[in-house]
């Protein structure tokens, strides 16, 4: 049988699955993380295809490419990507490669550098398995976008990057329960519809592929609850650890956190990123900490006799 392998190891970080390839990725040479994001999107995308949706994946699931860094003091390299393409940076992924790697025994508790597309992240092993992770610089673009959603009306929201572009609202109308997800999904797609044709953008042009409604949680002790719909269409079963950064930098924008202040951010489906941050040269360096739990140790098997080989197209 005409047969390749790639090794995985699946977790999730408070709900939300991260499938990191450790063996049998293609090889995308050793120039900066960019050029190699580049290469990946450009000659590979059939394997992420094949690694992230049916009949080996789901609509939800992130994959994580380890790569060797180029920066000496980082322990790896790390490309992520999802359904649709790929992500420059993803909060939840990161924790998950953490935890992945603190299972494989090359890691252990304490401070560990991870090198990503859009720059360096640290992350912070603690005994308990729980892991902070010092997300790239953070920062609000453009408060109080007003835009027309067909169907819905108008929603006003901020423009902000967590390392993705986010398009955030409070003024959505519409409660966040599990019970109204399937609204939840439409409206958000209808808004990320009207920002595409109303040619609203992040700096330089940026896609603004993530939108995220945010409303005051019900949970005692608990800030704020967050829908976030993520670019292939799912919504985010974590708070987001991008989309928390860029909530992070609207709060202190607008004066309503100062760092070092302790923000705990709730998802749909109730689970909890603890975040703060520190300013540095001016700018939000935002902390995300949650825990990734290890579910699955398998290989993918790509049989070229297999129609679907490479995966059913999103």
């Amino acid at each position: 049988m005409n047969s390749s392998r790639v090794r995985v190891i699946d977790s999730h970080t408070c709900g939300e699955p991260t499938r990191t390839v450790i063996a049998g990725g293609p090889d995308l040479g050793n120039g900066p993380l960019a050029e190699r994001l580049i290469a990946f999107a450009k000659n590979h995308d059939a394997f992420r295809n094949g690694v992230v949706n049916e009949p080996r994946g789901s609509d939800v699931l992130v994959g994580a490419l380890l790569q060797e860094p180029c920066d000496p003091s980082c322990v790896t390299g790390v490309i992520f990507f999802n359904n649709v393409g790929n992500l420059l940076m993803c909060g939840h992924g990161t924790i998950g490669v953490v935890s992945t790697l603190a299972h494989l025994g090359r890691i252990y508790p304490g401070l560990h550098r991870i090198e990503t597309p859009v720059g360096v992240v640290t992350a912070e092993l603690r005994e308990d398995g729980r892991i902070t992770i010092e997300n790239v610089p953070s920062y609000r673009s453009t408060r109080g976008v007003a835009i027309e959603v067909p169907g819905f009306g108008p929603v006003t929201g901020d423009v902000a990057w967590g390392g993705n572009w986010f398009f955030l609202a409070g003024n959505h109308g519409f409660p966040l329960v599990q019970s109204e997800i399937p609204n939840l999904t439409r409206f958000t797609l209808a808004i990320r519809r009207a920002l595409a044709s109303q040619f609203i953008t992040g700096d330089n042009g940026g896609e603004i592929d993530h939108v995220e409604l945010f409303a005051d949680s019900p949970t005692p002790g608990i800030d704020s609850r967050n829908f976030v719909l993520c670019p292939g269409g799912a919504y985010d079963r974590s708070p987001c650890g991008t989309g928390t950064s860029a909530k992070l930098a609207c709060l202190y924008a607008d004066g309503k956190l100062k760092p070092a202040e302790i923000w705990r951010q709730e998802s749909i489906i109730g689970s909890v990123f603890e975040a703060s941050f520190r300013i540095h040269e001016g700018a939000v360096i935002p902390r995300i900490t949650g825990r990734a739990f290890i579910n699955a140790e398998s290989d993918l098997i790509f049989n070229v006799a297999d129609p679907f080989c490479m995966g059913i197209p999103s």
